[in-house]
Order: structure tokens, then sequence, then C-alpha cells
């Protein structure tokens, strides 16, 4: 049996898998953030090993006889985030995590004095990155600064916790700013840009690979039997990938959770740092992908049902279907909506840019807004789709993993904006967690046919030829209003 852990930004979800792919079990503990200030963003990863013991602790509840026979454990998580060690391993300050935007100045000045760095780490400098957080608290927490023994990604925060050892993965590591993506080692130039040195970052090693063996005093903690090997694991994206079958180049998803993502698989760097795309490492040897981020997906879905008082998003996406049914073309009427709750990362770079309706009217109804928002999401990953593809990266059929994934409405409307087949999967909401779990069998030397093994299509959305036509004059509109959006805040 193995254990797949995911700690996400709002929860932490944990699975046991075994050898046939099954899931006899899993858990999940919600996760709170703190914002205290405007564009700050943290967790105390304290918090985070809580969770992990609650989650493990109901599994544990759930299936002891199938929890007696973990022997391995695979770990996926958040990106980019800042866990803060001391000599002695104990946390200096509170987590800053990907989607905290104080570091702007710093990533426009890495940007700026080390132009050369970005075909290298893969990703132009950017605030939600690890790097500029850590010029940023150099420069504004100094005496937090010079007591960092080594920084951490957050899901390495919890192999801390399980082995009592600093490990990270390639494809986490690539998402800090301070990876040499094609050569899948640190890259001294940029830590030393950051005021940092080799021997402050974990050791690495691939996701796939053995990291460290669980310590005797987590195992009797969390009741398992020794040995329990813990596998390199990866980051969200990437393991996501492991858990859904993506692992050759040619393969593309959408990821529509709180933030949202076209991901395209290579087996070379394809990245096109200009147009804000990411090639990072995959969380198996010698494979890449291309990526087009936007920080706010499905979370916009959950935006607007508390701003328009709808029980929940189910209640006002059956509101949109019933008055807009996609059969239909939207009536000129609708509002058109700009996705940039929280800043945009493809392919504008801006965490200042922030969203909006227009063309509101007084017959504008709570669907209409409803409709909007899904609509705008998904012209935000034509956006992000259109720079993957202009790095090289080829899309086809995408499959589709997250929470917006449950709605059939949101799923054809994709197919209809992107121009491409939608499939999605049953149980991908525990996408994460199972490639966990996967790249754990891995390392235990077991597991290696479940990798070609992916989750089962529940439903395929065929893009709808009459839709195209209203759907690229309304995103022709949409593009429009990008400029007027950003001289908001200039």
């Amino acid at each position: 049996m193995s254990l797949g852990i995911d700690l996400g930004t709002s929860e932490l979800k944990a699975v046991l898998l075994d050898e046939s792919g099954a899931v006899p079990a899993h858990a999940g503990v919600r996760l709170s953030i703190s914002r205290p200030q405007a564009g700050w963003s943290e967790q105390n990863p304290e918090d985070w090993w809580q969770a992990c013991l609650a989650a493990l602790h109901q599994l544990r509840q759930q299936q002891p006889e199938a929890y007696a026979r973990v022997r391995c454990i695979g770990l996926s998580g958040q990106m980019h985030g800042a866990v803060l060690l001391d000599d002695g391993d104990q946390l200096l300050r509170p987590a800053i995590l990907w989607d905290d935007s104080r570091a702007m100045a710093q990533a426009h000045a890495l940007g700026r004095q080390y132009p050369a760095f970005a075909d290298v780490t893969g990703s132009l400098p950017m605030a939600g990155l690890t790097a500029p957080k850590l010029l940023w608290l150099r420069e504004h927490e100094p005496h937090i600064f010079s007591r960092i023994s080594c920084v951490l990604s957050p899901k390495d925060y919890l192999r801390l916790r399980l082995t009592g050892e600093r490990i990270s993965d390639v494809s986490d590591a690539a998402g800090t700013l301070w990876l040499d993506v094609r050569q899948r080692g640190w890259f001294e130039p940029m830590l030393h840009a950051c005021g940092l040195t080799l021997k402050q970052m974990p050791r690495l090693v691939e996701g796939s690979a053995a990291s460290a063996g669980l310590s005797a005093s987590a195992a009797s903690l969390l009741g398992m039997q020794q040995p329990v090997v813990v596998a390199g694991g990866g980051g969200d994206n990437p393991v996501s990938a492991v858990g859904i079958g993506a692992i050759e180049a040619g393969q593309a998803f959408v990821t529509l959770g709180t933030s949202a993502a076209m991901v395209a698989i290579t087996d070379r760097v394809a990245g096109m740092p200009a147009s804000v795309v990411h090639s990072f490492c995959h969380a198996l040897p010698q494979r890449w992908y291309t990526m087009g981020a936007m920080l706010a997906g499905a979370s916009c879905l959950r935006w607007v049902t508390h701003l328009l008082g709808q029980v929940d998003e189910q209640a006002l996406l059956q509101l949109v279907q019933e008055e807009l049914p996609l059969t239909q073309t939207a009536p000129g009427a609708t509002p058109l909506f700009l996705p940039y709750l929280a800043g945009e990362r493809t392919p504008h770079n801006d965490p200042l840019l922030r969203g909006g309706f227009m063309n509101l009217a007084y017959d504008t109804t709570p669907a209409m807004l409803g409709y909007a928002v899904l609509e705008g999401v998904g012209f935000g990953l034509l956006d992000a789709m259109s720079a993957v593809q202009s790095a090289g990266a080829e899309v086809g059929t995408c499959l589709l993993v997250g929470g917006g994934a449950r709605s059939n409405y949101w799923a054809q409307l994709l197919a209809n904006i992107l121009g491409r087949e939608i499939c999605t999967l049953s149980g991908s909401e525990l996408s994460a967690c199972i490639g966990a779990a996967k790249l754990g069998f891995l390392a235990h030397g077991r597991g290696r046919d479940l990798l070609a093994v992916g989750m089962p299509v529940k439903e395929r959305f065929v893009p709808a030829v009459a839709q195209q036509e209203m759907l690229q004059t309304r995103y022709r509109k949409f593009r429009g209003l990008f400029t007027a959006a950003q001289a908001l805040h200039d």
C-alpha cells in the first residue's frame, strides 16, 4: 500500500493506493490562509503538519488493515512557497505562499539585472515565485534573513517532519527560480543574486526516487511499521499529471482549481519566458512541462456565488444553465468578465491587475454574471493556451482536473472556447494524491505499470462549431479590455 499526501492551499488530502490502482480510503482536512496585509498570503507550516496528522488518523480509522500495509509515501504540494528554517530546523516565520504579491519590486529588479537567467530557470522572475520573496525578506526582515539555514518548498516541510531530512525534488525546485531546468540542478548564480548559497538549499532528488526513510519517531506517531520509504514527490501540477497519466510529450491538461493552468508535457525544455510561459521539470526523469498559469480559476466562481448571495456554486450554475443554455448563442447584452481577481501571470505578468465586469445593464441577471465568469476564465485559459503553443508545445485533446471539472456546463464551454476536445475524469479531484502515491510505489521499486494507467474518462466534450463565431467575437472584445484594466493601476 502506498500513501499519497497532497498539500493544497485550502486543503490537505491523503489517499491509500494499492498496487492495482484502487483507492480504499481518502481523507481531507481544510486549511486557512492568513492575509495580514493587502497582497500578502501566508500559512503556518505547523498547521500543515497538524492537518497531515489529522488526515492520516482518518485513513487509519477508515481502513486500519490497509493503513498497516503502507510501505511507501509520496508527496505533492502547492508550489513557490518559502518555508524558512534556522539551524535547528525551527520555523523562522510563517510561510509566504504562491499567490503573495509583496515581492513585485524585487521580481522586476531580478529581471532587469539578470535578463539572461530566465532561459536557464525556465521562467521570468515573478512576485509569486520563491526567489523574489527571499530578496524581499533580505530588504524588509533582515533579522529573519540572517538566520536562514535552509529554504524549503511547502510539501518538503512535511518530508522534514516525516524523515528529519532537508530534501526537495526537481519539479518543485523548478518553481523557485533557483533551478537550472535543463540540468535539473541548483543554479548558483541566481542563488547568489538573492544573497543565498548552495548550503542553504535542500538536497535534490527526482520525484520518483527514494528521498529518505520514515524516522522512528514519525513511524511511532503515525502508527506505521518501518521501513517506509518517502519518494521525492513533486509540485501539485506535475504530480497531478502523474495521477491522470499525462506523462508523455504531446499530452495536455487543464487544471481548474483555486488557480488555473494550461499544461503541456514535453520531452525538452520548451519555454518562452517573454510570453510569461513557464518551462519546468516534470516529476518524472527526462520530462518537462510547459505551462501557462492563471492566478484565479474556479475561485472566481466561488467569489461571484458569494457576491450574488447564492446558496452555493451549484445553485448558480443551475441558474446559468437554465437561462443561458449552450445550445443558444449568448445574448449580446451578456457582460464580459476579466478574471484577474488576484492579478495575472500568463500572459500579462501583472499581480496588480484586477478583474471586472463590463457591459452591465438594468436587465443584467445573476445568471448572466455567472455565465460571464465561466466564460472569462475560459478566455484566460485561451490566452494561456496560445502562449503555450507559441513556445512550441503541442496542445491537442485536454484532460480537465480540479474543482471546476465537476461542472459539465463549464467543461462544454471550455471545449467551445479552446476549440479542443475536453475530457473529464472519474476521481480527478484526487489526481495529485494518486500521483504522489504512484511516485511512492516507484521509489519502493514497484508500480511502474501504474504510470501508464490514467483515470477513467467520465465524459467527452467536443467543440460546438455553431458557437465559434460568437465566442471569437466576444474573445476579441475581452482582449480589448486589458489595456483599460491595466491603466487603472498605472
